[in-house]
C-alpha cells in the first residue's frame, strides 16, 4: 500500500509539473498549488514505513520519467536518442532501488 502511494505520489507529479508549464489563470495555478501538496503528502506518509532515500529515489525518478515522455507527447519535444537513453538507465536504477530495500518485516 506505501509503494502504491509513492507510486501514485510520482504520477501526481507529473501532473503538477506540467501544470505549472500550461497555468495562466488563478485558480490554475490553485490547483497546481493543490497537486504539489498532495504529491507531498502522499511520499511524506510513505515515508513513516519505507525507507526514506529509496521513496525520494523513485518518486523524483519516477517523476523525471513522466514528465519527459508527457513533454515529448503533448509539446511535442524533439525525440532525443541520448535523453531516453539516460531515461532507461533511470527506470533501470529505480527498479534496483526497489528490489535491493527491504520492508519492514524482513530480514
Amino acid at each position: 500500500m506505501q509503494w502504491l502511494k509513492v507510486i501514485l505520489a510520482g504520477i501526481i507529479e507529473v501532473i503538477w509539473v506540467t501544470g505549472l508549464n500550461i497555468a495562466d489563470s488563478t485558480f490554475a495555478w490553485i490547483i497546481v498549488i493543490l497537486f504539489i501538496g498532495l504529491s507531498f503528502y502522499l511520499v511524506i506518509s510513505a515515508c513513516k514505513s519505507l525507507p526514506v532515500g529509496t521513496v525520494y529515489a523513485i518518486f523524483v525518478g519516477l517523476g523525471t520519467v513522466g514528465t519527459v515522455l508527457v513533454e515529448m507527447v503533448l509539446f511535442n519535444n524533439p525525440f532525443n536518442f541520448t535523453k531516453m537513453v539516460f531515461i532507461i538507465i533511470l527506470i533501470i536504477g529505480i527498479i534496483g532501488l526497489k528490489l535491493s530495500t527491504e520492508e519492514e518485516g524482513e530480514t
